[in-house]
């Protein structure tokens, strides 16, 4: 998981839409997150800039992170 976040994040340095559907459906793929899976996902979550996010996937971001305590 962690490779292929960095490489949506390689492209331009931020997540677009369909990357972060992209990660959301990588990292839900079991049904569920496990403590190695939100453990990897925070570390990964810490390189992103919320600031250079568009509203709708910065929005999407931080729903995605509460709902799943990351």
């Amino acid at each position: 998981m962690n490779y292929s976040f960095l490489v949506a994040l390689a492209d331009d340095g931020h997540i677009d839409d369909g990357e972060l559907t992209f990660i959301k459906s990588l990292a839900l793929a079991d049904g569920a997150l496990d403590e190695a899976e939100k453990i990897a996902l925070k570390r990964i979550f810490s390189l992103v800039d919320e600031n250079r996010l568009s509203p709708v996937v910065q929005t999407e971001f931080q729903k995605f992170r509460a709902h799943h305590n990351i």
